[in-house]
């Protein structure tokens, strides 16, 4: 089975939670990459006075690779470990992956 990317997109506040389920299953995750990011749009609660201003909210991304079986494993840990999370991911097929 081909590997696929994993994007996970949510809150600052909920970052860490899902950083640590992560790192807690090495069987399933290999490693990942954490990035700041901004959330626009209708469906982006703007909450915060600062984010009413800017128009947009903090957000956290972290992607991940592996294997489609394993990428669906972590959506379930984090759905059942953080229910309410507000976690919005996207997965996509990898035609290329190494290190250079």
């Amino acid at each position: 089975m081909a590997d696929v990317l994993l994007s996970l997109t949510m809150p600052n506040d909920v970052a860490q939670h899902v950083e640590d389920l992560l790192l807690s299953r090495p069987d399933l995750v290999r490693g990942f990459t954490a990035s700041l990011a901004e959330g626009h749009g209708s469906v982006v609660p703007l909450v915060e006075a600062a984010e009413l201003v800017s128009g947009h909210s903090p957000r956290r991304q972290i992607r991940l690779a592996g294997s489609e079986a394993a990428m669906r494993a972590v959506l379930s840990l984090i759905k059942q470990h953080l229910p309410k999370a507000n976690v919005f991911y996207w997965i996509v097929p990898i035609i290329e992956m190494g290190r250079l």
